[in-house]
């Protein structure tokens, strides 16, 4: 009896020390780029296919976002056990960890869009110090990396942070806000769809730059990433998340009317249907395999100087779940 009271126990404790996690944090910020994550959240995706790999009935908080600082704080705290955000914020983290820390699986391609308010703008070149430009995070967000690129092109490395000055964090919502109510001290917004779009719809706003002028066409944009422990010891459920997200891009492909519905309804908005279909359509690509070219935003914060560890390809910045 008291060898099967002994046998018991230790199958008990093997499989605790096997199980997965029953509940998770996991992060979205503002704005189209993270509609997989909106659809999956709707959908209950994630869910759906822990099930099906058996690990039951999985449970999920989601947390929006201002920024990519703002995740990785959460992410590093064990506040969130995944984040999502732009390029920038996470191939610092990447680097900070060395190599602790990768992504799971690409949200989007998608274009970073420089839009004024001054008339006088007309490129990179024309900035004075009368200009603020709203961003998500000053110097770590994958906006001010665009910018920081951008400028590069345009001025030389060297000068890559000659603008840095007139950059201001603000989330995307504010940030439309404040460009487009022509009362505040921001007159130019570096953003993401659906706000570049809505603010070029304002007569008073035009665009600057689209960070698609200096990769020569799309890049990937977005991320979700989490640390090397959370993949360890969930890769059942890793899985999982990449399963639902690929089903999330499926369905905004095959149904954008849908998608949008899913979106405006997800930010109680008022953003014309019709407009946001047309993004959908035609200004983003969504999938879990990140575009190649990802390297260069890699590749640039090491020439100059912001990271330590240079990533041979893209293989190297993420875990093996999208390969």
């Amino acid at each position: 009896m008291r060898a099967l009271v002994v046998a018991a126990a230790f199958l008990a404790f093997a499989l605790n020390l096997s199980a997965e996690k029953s509940s998770l944090v996991i992060s979205k910020q503002y704005g189209l780029a993270y509609l997989p994550l909106i659809i999956a959240e709707e959908q209950k995706l994630i869910e759906k296919h822990a099930k099906a790999a058996g690990l039951g009935d999985i449970k999920i908080e989601w947390a929006t976002f201002g920024g990519g600082s703002t995740a990785n704080d959460a992410l590093l705290s064990g506040t969130a056990d995944l984040v999502s955000g732009g390029v920038a914020p996470f191939v610092r983290l990447w680097d900070k960890t060395n190599g602790k820390v990768k992504a799971l699986a690409s949200l989007n391609d998608a274009p970073i869009v420089l839009v004024t308010s001054n008339p006088k703008v007309k490129s990179l070149k024309d900035l004075t110090d009368k200009d603020r430009i709203a961003l998500p995070s000053v110097k770590v967000s994958v906006q001010a990396l665009a910018l920081q690129i951008a400028v590069a092109k345009e001025f030389g490395v060297e000068n890559y942070d000659k603008f840095d000055h007139l950059t201001v964090t603000l989330s995307h919502p504010d940030a439309f806000v404040a460009l487009s109510s022509g009362k505040s001290e921001i007159t130019g917004h570096i953003g993401l769809e659906p706000y570049s779009s809505l603010e070029l719809q304002n007569p008073k706003l035009h665009k600057v730059f689209s960070s698609y002028d200096y990769f020569g066409g799309a890049h990937t944009t977005n991320l979700v990433w989490t640390s090397e422990a959370f993949y360890n010891d969930n890769p059942k459920l890793a899985r999982s998340i990449v399963a639902a997200l690929d089903e999330a891009d499926a369905f905004i492909k095959q149904n954008p009317k849908a998608a949008t519905k899913v979106y405006l309804a997800s930010y109680s908005s008022k953003e014309p249907p019709e407009l946001i279909e047309a993004i959908l359509k035609k200004e983003l690509g969504y999938q879990t395999k990140p575009l190649p070219n990802i390297t260069a935003f890699s590749d640039f914060l090491y020439e100059t100087g912001a990271i330590k560890r240079k990533a041979k390809d893209w293989q190297e910045l993420f875990f093996d779940a999208v390969r």
